[in-house]
C-alpha cells in the first residue's frame, strides 16, 4: 500500500520546531500512515536530542544524494540541509541566522514537492522578527509558499474538531484591513473554504461569514458600509454557485455553541477575529491549512515558543495532526505500485 511522504519543514531552530520534529520521527502512528522526512539540519537535531532527552534521527539523507535517490528511502529520516552551524546556535534567541535557516528549509521542501519527491509538506513554526532579520520580506509561511508556486489565489485556512476559520486578511495591521476587503476577495476565500472543507469533511459544507464591523455594521451605522458594498455582494454570488453560506453575521455572536453545531467554516475578514475563538478552543489541535496552492501544505496553529524552546515542554500535538491531514489531503496514485521500493 502507497505510504505519502510528507516533508516536515524543522522550522526555526532556535524554537520549539526540533523538538517537536524528533518526536514526529519517533512516533508509531505517524509512520503508519506516512513516511516523515525533515527537512532540516541534522547537527541540530542531534544537538536537541542530546539535550533535551529525545532520541536522535537514526537515518540522515545528504542533501547531495536526496535528488537521484529519494524514491529509495521509506523510513522516517532527516534530510540535512545544513544551513546553519548546531555549535553556534543559542535555543530561545532571535537571530538572522536561524531565520534565514528556518527560510532555507522551506525552500527546500517547496522544491521537493513541486518536483513531485515528496506528497505534501507540513511546517513547524517560523519566527518572523528572524526573518526579517534575515532580510526575507515575508510575513509568514503562506506568502512564502503562494510565492515560490505562483499562486495567485490562496488563503489561510485554520481548522480543528470545534471550529474552522479562512482568512480574507492575515498579517497586516488592522488599519490595512478595510482597503484590502472587496467582493473579489471575499469570494475567492470562500470558493477556496468549500472546495477545501468538501475534501476534508467529505460533505456539502455549511458557511457563515462574519461581518467587519461590530453588529456586522448595523445597516451602515457602523463603518463605511464594507458589509453592503463588498461582503452582501460576495454571499450572494456565492449563493448563485451553489454554496450553502450564510451572513454577514456580527463577529461577536457568529462563534456560539449551537451556530458551530450548524456550521463547516467561518470566513474571517482579518486575523483575530478567527485566531481569537479558535485557539481559546483547539490551541493544541489546530491546523494551518494554505489553500488554493498547486501543493499540498498544512502547519502547526503555534508560534516557535521560544520562552519553553529546548526544555522538554513544547506539546507536539498540533504538528502530529498537521501531519494526518496532509497524508489525508496528499494526491493519491492512481494505480498501486507493483512492489514497494527498496528501504533505505
Amino acid at each position: 500500500m502507497h505510504k505519502p511522504k510528507i516533508a516536515i519543514t524543522m522550522g526555526d531552530p532556535a524554537g520549539v520546531g526540533p523538538e517537536i520534529c524528533l518526536l514526529a520521527l519517533t512516533n508509531p502512528d505517524i509512520y503508519s500512515v506516512c513516511t516523515p522526512i525533515v527537512f532540516g539540519d541534522a547537527r541540530i537535531l542531534e544537538r536537541a536530542a542530546e539535550e533535551i532527552g529525545l532520541e536522535p534521527p537514526e537515518h540522515v539523507i545528504p542533501a547531495d544524494e536526496w535528488e537521484k535517490s529519494h524514491e529509495l528511502y521509506e523510513k522516517p529520516a532527516v534530510l540535512d540541509v545544513n544551513s546553519m552551524n548546531a555549535e553556534e546556535l543559542i535555543p530561545g534567541q532571535v537571530s538572522a541566522q536561524t531565520g534565514q535557516a528556518g527560510y532555507d528549509y522551506i525552500l527546500r521542501a517547496i522544491q521537493a514537492a513541486k518536483a513531485g519527491h515528496v506528497d505534501a509538506v507540513t511546517t513547524a513554526p517560523i519566527n518572523k522578527e528572524a526573518l526579517r532579520a534575515a532580510g526575507i520580506d515575508y510575513p509568514g509561511h503562506t506568502e512564502i509558499f503562494a510565492a515560490e508556486t505562483d499562486t495567485t489565489r490562496s488563503c489561510m485556512m485554520l481548522t480543528s474538531e470545534p471550529l474552522t476559520c479562512s482568512f480574507v486578511t492575515v498579517h497586516v495591521g488592522y488599519y490595512e484591513v478595510p482597503s484590502l476587503i472587496n467582493t473579489q476577495r471575499i469570494l475567492e476565500v470562500i470558493e477556496l473554504s468549500h472546495d477545501a472543507l468538501r475534501k476534508i469533511k467529505e460533505t456539502d459544507p455549511k458557511l457563515v461569514v462574519c461581518g467587519l464591523n461590530p453588529h456586522a455594521g448595523e445597516h451602515g451605522l457602523f463603518g463605511n458600509q464594507e458589509e453592503e458594498k463588498f461582503i452582501i455582494p460576495a454571499i450572494e454570488a456565492a449563493r448563485d454557485k451553489g454554496i450553502q453560506i450564510e451572513g454577514p453575521l456580527p463577529p461577536d455572536t457568529a462563534f456560539l455553541n449551537w451556530r458551530r453545531d450548524q456550521t463547516d467554516g467561518f470566513i474571517c475578514m482579518y486575523h483575530d477575529q478567527g485566531h481569537i475563538p479558535l485557539k481559546a478552543l483547539a490551541f493544541d489541535e489546530a491546523i494551518n491549512i494554505t489553500l488554493g496552492l498547486p501543493i499540498v501544505r498544512t502547519s502547526v496553529d503555534h508560534g516557535t515558543a521560544i520562552d519553553i524552546a529546548w526544555q522538554g515542554k513544547a506539546n507536539p500535538n498540533s504538528l502530529f495532526e498537521a501531519i494526518f491531514l496532509a497524508t489525508k489531503l496528499a494526491p493519491k496514485p492512481e494505480t498501486e505500485p507493483v512492489s514497494a521500493p527498496a528501504n533505505a
